[in-house]
């Protein structure tokens, strides 16, 4: 009996320790570069001469890894050549800070992590594989069919250079290079175009003649244009001393029209104050006029005695005492 419970506590700690190394590797993989190795492939357009297995594959000019299998994939739909590089990755080069959820590699190609083949050695034409970050390259993904991690790739700046220069049409560069040439020596065999020295030769000719009459023209027409300019400016000289004497007079004339305007406005005043109706002057007029009237009346009455009693200048007026 004492066997059989030890036998059940044997098989649960081997199945404990299964799961619990299961569990890890599981969890190494899913972390993608961190503390486990892990296989991914990549895809190349261009030829993969001088990579080799066992090529290493840098992160950043750091070895992180190797070269493993190189495939060559015919695709019988498109007929085209598929380059399959499968690597491993090295995770115990890479030290891990900090806690990851996800699987690093896929987190790493979302943030621009591109492979690309670089030359190891000018003069031995090997490649390896370089790792780094490419933020505007598009995720490009090759359709086939590997368990593994596909990284997206980039072509070199030599690759690029050699697809466009691939892409020249070198046939039709050549033909229309040749019907340049064909225009241009029609265009110089032409006879317009022989002549065109003789045209050049004769306006020159018209341009130095026109330039020589200018020469001359301007040679007679300066004196008489110094000796206008200089009574133009006498002109302006006594132009300035006329207007200066002017301005002199004006402000003057100014000046005694407002003394003028102030004499005629005091003398309106006192004129106010004469014409009043209840200023004495006034009072003064009326009291003569009054005068002036009783005056008359009396005149009057004189002129009728008179004219009646002619005698009474000798005489006196009748009913007198003599």
């Amino acid at each position: 009996m004492s066997e059989k419970p030890q036998a059940v506590a044997i098989g649960a700690f081997v199945i404990g320790a299964f799961i619990i190394a299961v569990t890890a590797v599981i969890f190494l993989v899913g972390t993608g570069l961190g503390g486990a190795r892990n296989t991914v492939v990549m895809v190349f357009e261009g030829s993969v001469k001088g990579l080799t297995v066992g090529a290493p594959v840098a992160l950043r000019g750091v070895e992180i890894g190797q070269v493993t299998d190189i495939e060559l994939i015919l695709d019988s739909e498109t007929v085209e050549l598929i380059m399959l590089v499968e690597a491993e990755i090295r995770g115990e080069n890479i030290r891990q800070r900090g806690a990851s959820t996800g699987n690093l590699t896929e987190e790493l190609i979302a943030r621009g992590l591109r492979a690309q083949l670089n030359t190891q050695s000018l003069l031995t034409g090997l490649l390896y594989i370089q790792l780094d970050f490419h933020r505007d390259s598009e995720i490009r993904l090759a359709n086939i069919e590997s368990p593994y991690l596909q990284i997206p790739t980039v072509p070199t700046e030599l690759e690029r250079l050699t697809r466009e220069i691939e892409s020249i049409d070198f046939a039709k560069l050549a033909n229309d290079l040749g019907k340049t040439a064909e225009g241009m020596a029609s265009f110089v065999n032409n006879q317009g175009f022989q002549e065109l020295p003789q045209d050049l030769k004769a306006t020159l000719a018209s341009v130095t003649e026109l330039s020589d009459q200018l020469q001359t023209q301007l040679k007679s027409t300066g004196p008489k244009l110094d000796r206008a300019l200089d009574s133009t400016a006498a002109t302006v000289d006594t132009a300035k001393i006329e207007l200066s004497k002017l301005a002199g007079l004006i402000e003057g004339n100014m000046q005694a029209l407002e003394q003028a305007i102030k004499a005629f406005d005091s003398g309106m005043q006192e004129i106010e104050g004469l014409v009043e109706h209840d200023s004495a002057t006034i009072y003064q007029l009326n009291k003569a006029l009054k005068e002036l009237a009783l005056a008359g009346r009396a005149l009057q009455l004189l002129a009728k005695s008179l004219e009646e009693q002619p005698e009474a200048l000798i005489r006196g007026r009748k009913g007198e005492a003599q």
